[in-house]
């Protein structure tokens, strides 16, 4: 399977692809009336596609006594399937594909069985791999679907992953674009020299780095290559956090694409400052100052505070809001209120609750 010639020119473009949370109820099941409302949110919002399956989807539905990884991909499918049928162009559909090699085909295969046009790989179970090992693993998969290369950065389970290995995936056919999400300035230009140096242009190349968003969507990445200069941008967001405040991130992105189109070199101050205030409100909701370990029950405190999840329940009961956490939220919110798009879902919530 390669990547659809549509679907390649969208990732192109660059778009906004939250990736999507769990919803669960109190007894820790899934929810599957809040878990269609949040792929209807989503869309509603404008967003360009939707990963599903990944780190934010968390990675325990995986685990054979939850068994909730082919049912959530399917929901996510059926609801991408209604939302396409209203809208000019296709929904970008990414899986997240993790484990080991047999795992992670596995995994592929069912998500392009189930309509999904690529698979976000992670690597955090190929710690201790040789380079040579992570490329033939890569590999393995993309025989199977198109790749989203991913960056995760080692705070929350990934790996250094050099200049080299970045350079030897970019040759990889089957790639269709990478997230780049090492939340490390030097690590995010090795992954943008090796594409640039590759010759490759048809990978498109999107942020993870919720410490940087509107810099890296900024920013352009110019290198000299045998002698002639090479540019290459990041397009567009990848991003758990763009999973809450949704409209006001599309929004975002396309103030960034058209500052970067424009190519005048001036770059507003406004879109400055908001790079810090999106940074900020990141830190509270990824829950930063404790080692990220409330990163993904603090964006379901954002959306629980919307209506649109009934609790903050993630699978791991151990799991849950940091000492402080809640109140960071809270000054957020005060501190950036036109960052947030709560009079836009509560506008619309009763509607993608029903039905």
């Amino acid at each position: 399977m390669t990547i659809n010639p549509q679907i390649q020119q969208i990732l192109q473009r660059g778009v906004a692809i939250p990736a999507n949370p769990l919803a669960l109820t109190a007894r820790r099941t899934l929810d599957e009336r809040r878990q269609r409302a949040l792929c209807r949110y989503y869309s509603a919002a404008g967003v360009g596609g939707l990963a599903v399956g990944v780190h934010t989807t968390q990675f325990a539905i995986r685990n054979p006594e939850i068994g909730l990884f082919e049912p959530v991909l399917a929901l996510a499918a059926e609801e991408m399937n209604r939302a396409d049928s209203s809208r000019a162009e296709p929904l970008v559909r990414i899986a997240g594909v993790c484990g080991p090699t047999d795992q992670a085909v596995a995994e592929a295969a069912l998500a392009r069985d189930l309509g999904y046009h690529a698979g976000l790989l992670s690597l955090a179970a190929l710690r201790e791999a040789s380079e040579d090992a992570l490329i033939a693993h890569c590999r393995a998969v993309a025989e199977v679907i198109p790749l989203v290369g991913f960056y995760l950065q080692p705070a929350v389970g990934g790996r250094v992953l050099p200049y080299r290995f970045w350079r030897r995936f970019a040759e990889i056919e089957n790639v269709a674009a990478i997230k780049i999400a090492p939340f490390n300035r030097y690590q995010t230009i090795e992954v943008m020299r090796a594409v640039a140096e590759s010759g490759r242009n048809d990978i498109a190349l999107y942020t993870g780095n919720d410490d940087n968003i509107v810099l890296d969507l900024l920013t352009p990445y110019r290198f000299s290559v045998e002698g002639r200069e090479v540019e290459r941008r990041i397009t567009g967001g990848l991003l758990g956090h763009w999973s809450v405040w949704t409209q006001k991130a599309v929004e975002l992105l396309r103030e960034c694409q058209d500052t970067a189109r424009r190519g005048s070199g001036d770059v507003p101050m406004e879109l400055l400052r908001r790079n810090v205030e999106v940074t900020d409100a990141n830190a509270a909701f990824f829950d930063a100052a404790n080692g990220f370990c409330g990163c993904i029950a603090g964006l379901h405190e954002v959306l629980r505070r919307q209506g649109l999840l009934e609790g903050i329940w993630c699978l791991d009961a151990e799991e849950t809001l940091s000492p402080g956490q809640a109140e960071e939220i809270d000054r957020v919110y005060r501190a950036y209120p036109h960052l947030s798009d709560d009079d836009f879902v509560a506008a619309h919530r009763d509607a993608w609750l029903s039905g």
